[in-house]
């Protein structure tokens, strides 16, 4: 099936093959709203990926009814054994990144549990101070330096930066924690791993090995930091999980590792991915810019919610058919895999009036940006939020007319809609 977008034809609808991925987004708008209006859900093969076996395939779900009732109901559409790709890890790559998004009740809750214990009032207390401190601080080094990049010298700090705070990771590793997890998230761009969607198996297997290897990095960092800590208040994250003993229950080694390289992964690429686009999304509609202005006290809250739902930072998350089910008209089989793509969700047309339209003041708003409801709702939602309307209020009040100068340098990828790189440009206070 081929159709029509703004700017020319999409071609087929091939959601496996990564050149889908590489088109602009609105095509790729264009291509889901397609999809939406089919029927019922499409059968698409597994991509092929070196050293692993191939499935029967997944069902793309791209209605937002569909992706919520999914996420909802997680005994029937497991997150086990897989729920970041689309193939189950090789086992050499799966003991880095095999986390709790991977896991379901009791093993979840289990690390939920000790994880939200970590989380303390008095910990989220000092998080919210040292947000506004580092964003005024990268807005004062912003001015100073001028115009460049907004995604090194804004996006990537602050979300970087508080993470690594809380976790205890000292300053001058700050570097090297956003080339590694660029690795991790950017496992299907050329620029980080030299993959192509052209390439052939073994030299894409020795682009998954050098994930394998940047994660393997983080896993020593994460080591290094629980062994200085085990026994030792230090008052950070890293601290209070590896002492955690909730009714008796600690983490892992191997599970402290893992959540580490979750936190350190999610916690950077995830919000730096809704702030770049952010400052598109206001330099694209005017308006939208000076309602925000008009009474940023009142709308920045919608605004944020607005930004996480079109730039949708997490593209898609597996499930698995624990039996058969029917759901909204279609049956699946016990051992379907589904993918739930949360791009398409945000867009659909019965959910969203005008969907692809950016509205600061759109009220209801139910977006999965955050994942769908369930278990598995984003654990850092609320620190996301904090971040994002923190940077805009900054960078809005002390440079109202920062914008866009020329179109962003995108991540190819079909599972974070990142920016690499956005030039930006303003007029110094």
């Amino acid at each position: 099936m081929t159709i029509q977008a703004p700017g020319g034809q999409v071609g087929d609808i091939n959601l496996s093959d990564l050149r889908f991925w590489t088109r602009p987004l609105e095509e790729r708008a264009a291509a889901f709203a397609v999809l939406r209006s089919e029927d019922g859900p499409r059968l698409y093969p597994d991509p092929p990926v070196p050293f692993t076996k191939r499935g029967e395939g997944y069902w793309a779900l791209v209605r937002h009814a569909d992706v919520a009732e999914a996420s909802r109901n997680h005994k029937i559409f497991s997150s086990e054994p897989n729920a970041t790709s689309v193939i189950d890890s090789p086992g050499w790559l799966d003991r880095y990144v095999n986390s709790m998004i991977n896991m379901d009740d009791p093993r979840h809750a289990k690390i939920r549990r000790i994880v939200s214990r970590a989380f303390s009032p008095r910990m989220l207390a000092k998080t919210e101070d040292d947000v506004q401190r580092r964003a005024a601080r990268i807005v004062d080094e912003l001015i100073a330096a001028g115009p460049g990049d907004f995604v090194e010298k804004v996006a990537v700090r602050l979300p970087v930066e508080i993470i690594c705070d809380m976790l205890g990771i000292p300053d001058e590793l700050y570097p090297r924690v956003i080339r590694l997890t660029n690795i991790v998230l950017g496992n299907s761009d050329p620029e980080y791993t030299g993959i192509t969607p052209d390439m052939g198996r073994i030299r894409t297997g020795l682009g998954l090995a050098k994930v394998a290897w940047a994660s393997r990095e983080l896993h020593r960092i994460a080591a290094r930091l629980g062994r200085e800590r085990t026994g030792t208040g230090t008052g950070d994250l890293t601290s209070a999980l590896v002492n955690a003993n909730v009714d008796g229950e600690k983490l892992t080694a191997q599970e402290f590792g893992t959540f580490f390289l979750l936190l350190v992964v999610a916690g950077n690429e995830t919000t730096r991915t809704a702030i770049a686009h952010g400052l598109k999304l206001f330099s694209d509609n005017p308006r939208q810019r000076e309602l925000l202005l008009e009474d940023i006290d009142g709308r920045l809250p919608g605004a944020v919610e607005e930004i996480v739902r079109l730039s949708t930072p997490v593209i898609c998350f597996r499930r698995n058919l624990a039996q058969d089910h029917e759901m909204n008209g279609h049956h699946y089989r016990k051992g379907d895999k589904v993918l739930l793509f949360y791009n398409s969700a945000n867009r659909d047309e019965d959910v969203f009036p005008d969907p692809d339209a950016f509205d600061i003041t759109r009220d209801p708003n139910p977006h999965v940006g955050f994942g769908g409801p369930g278990p598995h709702f984003c654990l850092g939602a609320n620190l996301a939020r904090r971040e994002i309307s923190v940077m805009f209020r900054e960078l809005f009040t002390r440079l109202p007319d920062i914008r866009t100068d020329g179109e962003p340098d995108r991540l190819v990828s079909n599972f974070i809609n990142g920016i690499k790189r956005l030039p930006c440009t303003f007029t110094a206070p």
